[in-house]
């Protein structure tokens, strides 16, 4: 998931272990955890068993189930979207500013549900995961659409009682799933907010995704996915290093780059005798902490899925399926967004009737805007949550 931004300084110090994943016997921190009954199909016609479903909630179900909000994270986000960090999570609540009592996603009033996704690595089942038969899936975890992840996310409303969301939304990644349930699922969505997302993946998308995938896969500590139970410093950090780095330079936007650090060298090294300039410091930074937390066949699937969006597909293409999609709904984007440009949100805008016009987040930082900008962010969901559903109806 891009991230907000963290300043750049001290690199941790040991070799990161082979996976940053959530393993069993670890700290559960606030984690909670529902076993889908039966094997899960996937639009591949493969069968996934055994899959287990980690999620964290904020307030209480109300006795009609009608208060209940879906939070969707991004590409490498988790449950843990609100709370500090410590045992279990090792940073804090990406939207900590927005889930809790009094603010935007009051949890005096909603019950918040966000899940980890399907094929992630934070108490999900993924390719760091066991098998019914005890080993690692690894190289065998099966190929995933955005459509497989939400049919899991169906299967836990279903163990918690859910039949509709009051509201789902979602940021990038998590945008995709909000989409896909909407769009599957219109009688199980009373709202929907649509955050620096697309209907479908575009081809720069994919070639920025797929530089990354090369990096992960030409690392030789990949060992074709099977690398899970290495030591420290036996994965391929460097290859899902490299990756985040890419990402983070499509997460943020020049202007901020350039207003933040320029030409200028880290503090401390001269970039002429092999020393970093800032922005290079920055860029490991980022690289660093993931590698420690998060894992790198992880990545490859959910990129893969990713890759694969189009909410179209099998839909008679992307205006018809967008006419599905008829509950009260904002879109929003980052003018600043080079990764998921503004043009994308006013074809989401444009093509849904429950939608009006797209709404602008205005901000240097880029895509992670939808991350960083939370008062804006907030204001979105206070709008959205103040109307009756129902209530949003395009013009004319």
């Amino acid at each position: 998931m891009p991230g907000p931004s963290a300043p750049a300084g001290g690199r941790p110090t040991g070799p990161p272990p082979a996976t940053g994943a959530w393993q069993e016997g670890d700290p559960p921190g606030n984690r909670r955890w529902a076993d889908l009954p039966h094997a899960l199909p996937l639009e591949s016609g493969e069968l996934l068993p055994g899959v287990r479903v980690a999620y964290e909630t904020w307030g209480r179900l109300a006795p009609g189930g009608d208060n209940a909000v879906l939070v969707l994270h991004a590409l490498t986000g988790d449950s843990h979207a609100a709370g500090p960090a410590g045992p279990g999570h090792p940073t804090p609540g990406w939207w900590d500013a927005l889930i809790g009592p009094g603010r935007p996603l009051d949890t005096d009033r909603f019950f918040v549900v966000a899940p980890n996704v399907l094929g992630g690595c934070q108490g999900t089942t993924g390719p760091a995961s066991r098998r019914p038969d005890g080993r690692r899936w690894a190289s065998r975890f099966p190929r995933l659409t955005v459509r497989d992840q939400v049919a899991a996310e169906v299967a836990l409303a279903e163990s918690l009682g859910i039949d509709r969301w009051a509201l789902v939304v979602g940021g990038s990644m998590g945008g995709m799933r909000a989409l896909e349930w909407a769009a599957s699922h219109p009688d199980r969505v009373s709202r929907l907010l649509l955050l620096a997302s697309p209907a479908a993946s575009s081809a720069e998308q994919i070639a920025w995704a797929s530089v990354q995938l090369h990096a992960i896969r030409s690392d030789p500590a990949w060992r074709g996915g099977e690398y899970h139970d290495a030591g420290p410093g036996g994965g391929p950090h460097r290859g899902l290093g490299v990756a985040r780095r890419i990402a983070q330079v499509t997460y943020r936007s020049e202007a901020e780059f350039q207003e933040r650090f320029g030409r200028r060298p880290q503090p401390g090294e001269d970039p002429r005798s092999g020393g970093r300039y800032g922005v290079e410091s920055y860029l490991d930074h980022h690289a660093d902490k993931l590698v420690r937390r998060f894992d790198a066949g992880s990545y490859v699937v959910l990129t893969e899925a990713m890759n694969g969006h189009d909410v179209g597909r099998g839909r008679g293409g992307t205006a018809s399926a967008l006419r599905r999609v008829t509950m009260p709904t904002l879109v929003a984007g980052v003018d600043t967004d080079r990764l998921y440009p503004l043009w994308q949100q006013e074809e989401l805008a444009a093509g849904i009737p429950g939608a009006d016009a797209v709404r602008i987040v205005e901000s240097p930082c880029g895509h992670d805007a939808f991350l960083v900008e939370t008062g804006q962010v907030g204001a979105l969901v206070g709008e959205l949550l103040g109307e009756p559903a129902g209530a949003r109806r395009r013009p004319g």
